[in-house]
C-alpha cells in the first residue's frame, strides 16, 4: 500500500509539468442555483486513488472543482456518507477547490438511498447541486402511466431538496428504455417546477446520440433549465455508442458550447473521461487516465474560449 501511494504521490507530482492553465469563462450572472460559471470534471475514471491525490491531480488542472461519485461503488458510499465526505472535502478544500457537482444514486426519497442523510450531509459541507439517479421504463407497459407514477415519487424529492437548499439535476440518457432519453418527457414534468427547484444535466453526448440530427430542438426546449452542461465525445463501434477522447467523435461538442454560450448559460460545465476504464492499479494506468483529463480539457478550453 505505501508503494502503491509513493508512486501515485509522485505521478501527482510530475503531473504539474504536463498540466495546462485552464481558463473559465468571464463571470456571468448564473441561470442556475446562484452560482458562477464553474468548470469541473467527473472523477468516476480515477476511482481507486485517494481523496489527496483526486484533489491534487484536480488542482494540478486549474478547474473550480469536481463532480464527485457519492453512491454505491463511488468515491463515497451512501452509508458512511457522514463520516467520508467531509474527508473528502477537507482535501479538495486544501487546493481551494469545490464539489461543484454530487453525483448520487438517488431518485426518491426513502431509507434504502439514504436520500436524507446524503443530501443532508452534502449541503451542510456547502455542496450546491446533486445528479440524480435515472428511471428506466417498462416497454411492455403503457408509458403515460409510468410517467405518472414517476411524477408522484419525485415530488417529495424535490419538496425535500428544496426544504434543505440542495438543487437536483436529471442527466439525459440514450437507450431504449431510459426515461429522459427523448428529453420531451422529463421536460414535461419539469414543467411544474422553477429552474432552481428541478433542472437538467444537459449531456451532448446522449442527446445527439438519441436525437440524431433534432438534438438542437431538444436543447433549445430545455435551454432555460439547463443546470449543468456535460460534455464527453462517441464514435459507433458495432451498433453502440463507444465513448472516446473529447473531439475525436460525433458528438457536437463545439457546436453544443456556441449554442449555450449564445443562449447566455452560465452554469457548472462538467467534462467526463468515460472511455478511461482502467482499475489504475499501475503507476502507467494512473498516468493514462491524468493525461486524458488534462487533454481533454484543453479542447474543452478551446470550445469555450
Amino acid at each position: 500500500m505505501h508503494n502503491r501511494r509513493d508512486f501515485l504521490l509522485t505521478t501527482l507530482q510530475g503531473a504539474g509539468a504536463l498540466a495546462l492553465p485552464f481558463a473559465t469563462a468571464a463571470a456571468a450572472p448564473a441561470t442556475s442555483a446562484g452560482a458562477k460559471h464553474k468548470f469541473c470534471f467527473f472523477t468516476k475514471h480515477l476511482q481507486g486513488l485517494s481523496f489527496e491525490e483526486i484533489a491534487s491531480h484536480a488542482a494540478q488542472l486549474g478547474v473550480d472543482g469536481i463532480e464527485a461519485p457519492v453512491r454505491p461503488k463511488g468515491h463515497v458510499e451512501p452509508e458512511r456518507v457522514e463520516e467520508d465526505l467531509p474527508k473528502l472535502m477537507e482535501q479538495l478544500k486544501k487546493h481551494s477547490l469545490e464539489m461543484t457537482i454530487l453525483t448520487s444514486g438517488i431518485n426518491e426519497v426513502s431509507a434504502a438511498q439514504n436520500t436524507e442523510k446524503v443530501l443532508r450531509t452534502a449541503k451542510a459541507l456547502g455542496i450546491a447541486r446533486y445528479r440524480m439517479n435515472y428511471w428506466k421504463y417498462d416497454l411492455k407497459q403503457p408509458i403515460w402511466p409510468q410517467l405518472d407514477k414517476i411524477k408522484a415519487g419525485v415530488k417529495d424529492l424535490i419538496v425535500l431538496s428544496k426544504e434543505i437548499g440542495i438543487q437536483p439535476l436529471f442527466q439525459n440518457h440514450h437507450g431504449k428504455d431510459y426515461v429522459g432519453a427523448p428529453i420531451w418527457d422529463v421536460a414535461t414534468l419539469m414543467r411544474d417546477y422553477p429552474t432552481e427547484d428541478w433542472a437538467f444535466a444537459f449531456d451532448i453526448l446522449h442527446a445527439s446520440v438519441e436525437g440524431g440530427t433534432s438534438w438542437p430542438i431538444e436543447l433549445r426546449l430545455v435551454q432555460d433549465r439547463i443546470g449543468a452542461a456535460y460534455f464527453k465525445d462517441y464514435q459507433w463501434a458495432n451498433g453502440k455508442a463507444e465513448v472516446v477522447p473529447l473531439g475525436e467523435g460525433m458528438a457536437p461538442g463545439k457546436e453544443y458550447a456556441k449554442l449555450l454560450k449564445a443562449g447566455g448559460y452560465a452554469g457548472p460545465v462538467s467534462l467526463h473521461v468515460e472511455y478511461i476504464k482502467d482499475k489504475l492499479d499501475t503507476k502507467e494506468e494512473v498516468q493514462k487516465a491524468f493525461e486524458a483529463t488534462r487533454r481533454d480539457l484543453a479542447v474543452l478550453r478551446e470550445w469555450w474560449a
